[in-house]
């Protein structure tokens, strides 16, 4: 069992005296209560037979003072398909500086070294922390397992990825970046990720009979079904399947409605935008300012080639909102979209490319 130096984190058996920080350490929020009893019985029953099994059981150390602050491990080995599972935790003081990322690059190096052709790697789709430490450490994203995980709270989807012995060693492309510095703004609006806490404004703003109605299912949802949205919404923003963000005042950073951009097809990078408003804010121009912050860093930083949007034949309010922004209507969809009680509603078309907005910019700016 050897000890391995990589990243700035040292991996090392676990001590006895590793018993106070590991039953100090190892108390997630989801996760049943740890005892100092589990800890003993982790470093002299758990540990070894993780080795005894063929995986791996290494305790993260600080190398300055050989603390511990974490641990790493390979489970669930299947010999015949030379494949296993790895995971890890981080003490919450250590949290912040890479040494997730650091350790799981070096297990999963030391894995292939010795034979394993497949590492797994789940995590639960709210936790965006160890989504990114997966991206990090050159995991593709394979798929959701309803319902895979078990914590205090109950059962909870997990996001599968999966390392190959020939994959690169990362980080993993990402289809939809992080935005620079966290927002954009304009000095008017602001916009920034949909965040856990937003779940009371989100359900109000969605159960609005004219933004249910337009929703997709046109249905109100529940305040369950909003909070777990907002839980998940970094989980989908890093899966590269859409980024939802709410439009706040930028004086007072109150929100004020949301805008999303939902990727269509990534073989040819179109997405598509929608966005809502409460009424209480609708009127002032926030909606054509938030289009245009987001077509802006659509169509450059985050390279997508097409953006499209649809409105009801009737909004002459968002199809202006759009057409403001730089979009051209480009077709008349019959019953493209389900509307409420079985209905189907019609869909006008618009869309914008990178030379449009380019163009619209351009000609703003020749205006005297």
């Amino acid at each position: 069992m050897i000890v391995i130096h990589a990243g700035g984190v040292r991996l090392r058996p676990f001590h006895a005296d590793d018993v106070d920080d590991l039953a100090a350490g190892y108390a997630e929020p989801n996760a049943r209560a740890y005892t100092r009893d589990d800890a003993t019985h982790w470093i002299t029953h758990g540990a070894p037979s993780a080795w005894a099994a063929g995986g791996a059981a290494y305790a993260i150390a600080d190398p300055a003072t050989d603390r511990l602050i974490g641990g790493v491990g390979i489970s669930r080995v299947v010999p015949e398909r030379s494949q296993g599972e790895i995971g890890y935790w981080v003490v919450r003081w250590a949290r912040g500086r890479g040494v997730a990322t650091a350790a799981a690059r070096a297990l999963t190096a030391w894995a292939f070294d010795r034979g394993f052709s497949r590492l797994e790697l789940l995590t639960n789709l709210a936790n965006a922390p160890s989504q990114r430490v997966a991206l990090a450490a050159g995991f593709q994203r394979e798929g959701i397992r309803r319902s895979g995980g078990q914590g205090a709270a109950g059962r909870y989807d997990m996001v599968v990825w999966a390392r190959l012995a020939g994959d690169p060693p990362g980080p993993t492309r990402r289809l939809l970046p992080d935005l620079p510095g966290g927002a954009l703004f304009d000095g008017v609006v602001t916009l920034r990720p949909i965040v856990p806490d937003d779940a009371a404004f989100l359900h109000a703003l969605l159960s609005l009979p004219d933004v249910a109605g337009t929703s997709l299912p046109p249905i109100v949802p529940d305040r369950e079904e909003v909070e777990l949205r907002c839980a998940r919404a970094e989980g989908w923003w890093l899966a590269g399947e859409r980024a939802d963000l709410a439009i706040t005042d930028a004086r007072t950073g109150t929100p004020a409605g949301t805008i999303g951009l939902y990727y269509e097809d990534p073989r040819t990078t179109t997405a598509g935008i929608g966005y809502a408003m409460l009424p209480a804010w609708r009127g002032r121009g926030m909606p054509t300012r938030a289009v245009r912050l987001l077509a802006r860093w659509a169509l450059g930083t985050a390279g997508i080639g097409r953006l499209t949007a649809g409105t009801l034949p009737g909004n002459a309010a968002s199809q202006r909102v759009l057409e403001k922004a730089g979009f051209r209507r480009e077709g008349y969809l019959r019953g493209r979209l389900p509307g409420i009680s079985g209905t189907r509603v019609d869909d006008v078309v618009y869309g914008l490319l990178a030379a449009d907005l380019a163009r619209d910019q351009t000609d703003r700016a020749m205006i005297p």
